[in-house]
């Protein structure tokens, strides 16, 4: 069953709270029909101005509140808070109203602290029993039509031993996908272990570029996520040739197998720095502006997938914001992650930019917006590009240290204006939001912190390690030589000026 549009969802989830609310009115009132002396008519006089006010304050102040945008990603006791507190401040503005523009008949005291209290339990139970709905019976569910769904779902991940990939990897296990990992562990095993012997994992291990390695690991599969690559721009900028070779002709060549062997979901890891620099807020029609190799590869990549699309063949094109947080190959590389641990390590926050604007994604969101674009209805998709990330998180890099700083109070900022990075960019994520239902549950100061305790934890020893960082470990003098040879039938694509000439 594919998931209802993000609309529909919040409208089901307004007229649910218009019943509860309304349920819990009438409730109310059962004693004065059943015991009291008045009639049908006088009840129906208190009734209807109550239930009005009701019906059409209720859903406002919630939505206001968070209810149907905010409300999935809420911890259970956040959640419930929340809810108790937009159920007092709507009854409150009820009694006001009450008070100031009194019934006669009166309503009765006792009714209306009884709705009140009946609407915030139903309120709240209603949103508890969801998450134990999904968490349990659900989860039962998936366990017992494990084999089906794993026939139906079986997904291959490229790529899936990286930042993202390894965040990824047990969220599709968990959900019962048969997983099929091609990589060629360039940064070693490591980020997967935990999972290495789960019976819904095959590993093959290979380099993507190598078309005989992609052809066997699409049989059987039924879509495809593509997450390997050269990523980072520094990282790209070492090889030319290299960043060409993997981000964009083995791209093209992934895609051509793919769709030859029928397979139509096809999901692409791309990136937000395809925006470059502009002071503008952009959105998926937005010029492109790119300022690095790694952002026209990723253009030309795109433009790769979008030349191939028909109906058999679906590519999703997914936009992340800059990446920060924790996953099983983690990196220092990244500028909220490098940041808080010089922070807390060497107590300096160095922030070269501090007016530069970025969309920051919490790697787990990044890998939770893959899952959605897998389970997406083809109708959902058919917009193909989406950036990922929140419109909250839009934030300079000044901010960004600023609100480190104050999570480390004995840190010192040092603000820099020479050797800037020329991307700055603002994203909309409306389209992702109101398609695929997808909003990001982490938070930047949440993702801070899971840097700093990893490291205060000794999860994290040596943060200046080369593992954990693309640039550092490929600039190493054996680094690269430890991919195989690309074969000589991509010889033809290597001008870079043909390849890259529409990024």
């Amino acid at each position: 069953m594919r998931p209802l549009s993000a609309r529909l969802q919040i409208s089901v989830r307004v007229l649910a709270d218009l019943i509860l609310l309304n349920a819990s009115l009438a409730l109310a009132l059962l004693p004065e029909l059943l015991f009291s002396q008045k009639s049908r008519a006088e009840l129906f006089q208190l009734w209807l101005p109550v239930a009005l006010f009701l019906s059409l304050a209720g859903p406002g102040l919630f939505y206001v509140m968070g209810f149907y945008t905010k409300g999935r990603s809420y911890m259970s006791k956040y959640k419930a808070l929340v809810v108790l507190q937009a159920a007092g401040i709507l009854f409150m503005a009820a009694a006001v109203c009450l008070y100031f523009f009194r019934l006669q008949p009166a309503f009765p005291r006792s009714a209306f602290l009884a709705t009140w209290l009946g609407a915030s339990l139903l309120l709240v139970g209603a949103r508890l029993w969801a998450q134990i709905w999904r968490r349990v019976v659900l989860h039962e569910h998936q366990q017992e039509h494990a084999i089906v769904k794993n026939h139906q779902d079986s997904v291959l991940v490229i790529g899936g031993a990286g930042y993202v990939g390894s965040a990824l990897l047990p969220k599709l296990l968990d959900q019962g996908y048969r997983v099929r990992l091609l990589d060629c562990f360039l940064y070693g095993d490591e980020p997967i272990k935990p999972f290495m012997q789960h019976p819904n994992l095959e590993i093959q291990r290979g380099d993507f570029r190598h078309v005989d390695n992609v052809v066997a690991a699409m049989k059987g599969m039924n879509a495809v996520v593509h997450l390997g690559g050269l990523v980072g721009d520094p990282a790209c900028a070492i090889d030319e040739e290299l960043t060409i070779q993997i981000n964009l002709i083995a791209t093209r060549m992934i895609a051509q197998v793919a769709k030859g062997a029928g397979i139509s979901r096809f999901v692409f890891a791309s990136s937000c720095s395809v925006y470059g620099a502009s002071d503008h807020i952009l959105n998926e029609r937005s010029k492109l502006n790119p300022v690095s190799l790694y952002a026209k590869s990723k253009i030309a990549s795109e433009n790769v997938l979008l030349a191939i699309r028909d109906n058999g063949f679906e590519p999703v094109i997914l936009r992340f914001g800059t990446i920060y947080g924790l996953s099983g190959r983690t990196r220092f590389d990244l500028v909220v992650n490098l940041l808080a641990a010089k922070a807390l390590v060497d107590k300096i926050i160095t922030v070269h930019g501090r007016d530069q604007w970025r969309p920051f994604l919490h790697v787990h969101d990044a890998a939770r917006s893959v899952q959605a674009a897998l389970e997406a209805d083809s109708d959902s998709v058919s917009p193909i590009i989406f950036n990922v990330g929140s419109d909250e998180q839009n934030l300079t890099l000044g901010q960004v240290g600023e609100l480190i700083h104050a999570m480390v109070p004995d840190s010192v900022i040092h603000c820099k204006e020479d050797n800037v990075d020329r991307r700055n960019y603002r994203v909309e994520f409306r389209r992702i939001r109101e398609t695929l239902g997808f909003q990001p549950v982490w938070k930047l100061e949440a993702g801070v912190q899971q840097v700093l305790d990893a490291i205060r934890s000794g999860k994290v020893t040596n943060y200046q390690d080369s593992k954990y960082s693309n640039v550092k470990f490929l600039s190493a003098p054996d680094a690269r030589e430890q991919l195989p040879v690309m074969e000589d039938w991509v010889s033809k694509y290597l001008d870079s000026n043909e390849v890259m000439v529409n990024a």
